[in-house]
């Protein structure tokens, strides 16, 4: 089977289901595991988000959105050389990934027409279960069902823990920097697996602009940077540049980075990966540490040159 996943989630359960031979195009975004790099990349960003800072790529995403345009070009051409049997896309966040529309449009005239599963998953419990439809259509279906039930297993062990405790810390998840949104859909269950309370995120709701003033009087014990689709060092480049962040790390002492792009921004897999992390963070103990390359404790040398420790 020929398979075009525009999805990184959904690239990382096609080559956990052993298929990643079989992938002939991906997203610009799809990035792991590293064996599928080499694969032909199907869609291309028109904002330039390496380039630029939080304030500049939210503000051009807002002009491209009121304008009707679009943010991602889908290179139709390459499309056709691939011959996809298969299509794996999604309807979730159209600033994430090329619109249903768009695709639709490039498909039309593909013959044989290539089937194409589209996600929209919201909340842990449906990304899991996309496993199984991914798995499905693929007919890896046997597969799929036993990664699924191991995710499973691995999230309520960690619920079982941490329904015992008495107290959670208060926690604020920031899904981007300038302006700060809040973390939505799947983090707040994130948090509330990992022992904690989401004090401004709503289970199943997306990410919301919010304030520095909102932060500050929902009197967090616990912060956590997780700007969409950015690295640890990404977050730290965007920080350094303003003084605010700064004085953050005075007025909150526990406040983190964490690998968005791998464990957070992406309904795949590695979403149980980002749960454990996160459990780690807000219930340190000697055997179970944050991995320094998954998360770090953001200090204020840190913001001023010292870098990454």
């Amino acid at each position: 089977m020929r398979i075009c996943s525009l999805v990184p989630g959904a690239t990382e359960v096609i080559a956990s289901l052993g298929l990643a031979d079989h992938l002939v195009g991906i997203s610009h975004e799809c990035d792991f595991p590293p064996s599928i790099r080499q694969v032909p990349v199907m869609i291309e960003p028109l904002v330039e988000t390496h380039l630029t800072t939080s304030l500049a790529i939210d503000q051009r995403v807002k002009e491209l959105v009121a304008s009707g345009s679009p943010l991602y070009h889908l290179d139709e051409r390459a499309l056709h050389q691939a011959r996809p049997d298969m299509i794996l896309t999604q309807d979730l966040c159209h600033v994430c990934a090329v619109t249903p529309g768009q695709l639709a449009r490039a498909i039309q005239s593909l013959q044989p027409p290539p089937d194409v599963l589209t996600l929209s998953p919201t909340t842990l419990g449906e990304v899991i279960h996309d496993v199984e439809r991914i798995a499905g259509a693929v007919d890896r279906l046997a597969k799929g069902q036993a990664l699924a039930t191991e995710l499973r297993r691995r999230l309520d062990s960690i619920n079982r823990r941490n329904a015992r405790r008495h107290s959670r810390p208060r926690v604020v998840c920031l899904e981007w920097l300038d302006p700060l949104y809040i973390g939505g859909h799947w983090v707040p269950e994130m948090i509330d697996l990992a022992g904690g309370c989401d004090v401004l995120g709503s289970t199943d709701a997306p990410s919301r602009q919010t304030t520095w003033r909102e932060v500050e009087t929902a009197h967090p014990d616990v912060i956590i940077l997780m700007p969409c689709g950015f690295s640890i060092d990404r977050t730290i480049n965007e920080l350094q540049a303003h003084d605010r962040w700064r004085r953050a790390c005075e007025q909150w002492p526990n406040l983190y980075i964490v690998d968005a792009a791998s464990y957070f921004s992406r309904p795949g897999p590695r979403l149980v990966d980002g749960v454990e992390l996160l459990d780690s963070i807000l219930h340190p103990s000697p055997g179970n540490g944050i991995d320094p390359v998954k998360a770090i404790k953001l200090e204020a040398s840190i913001l001023v040159g010292g870098g990454a420790p």
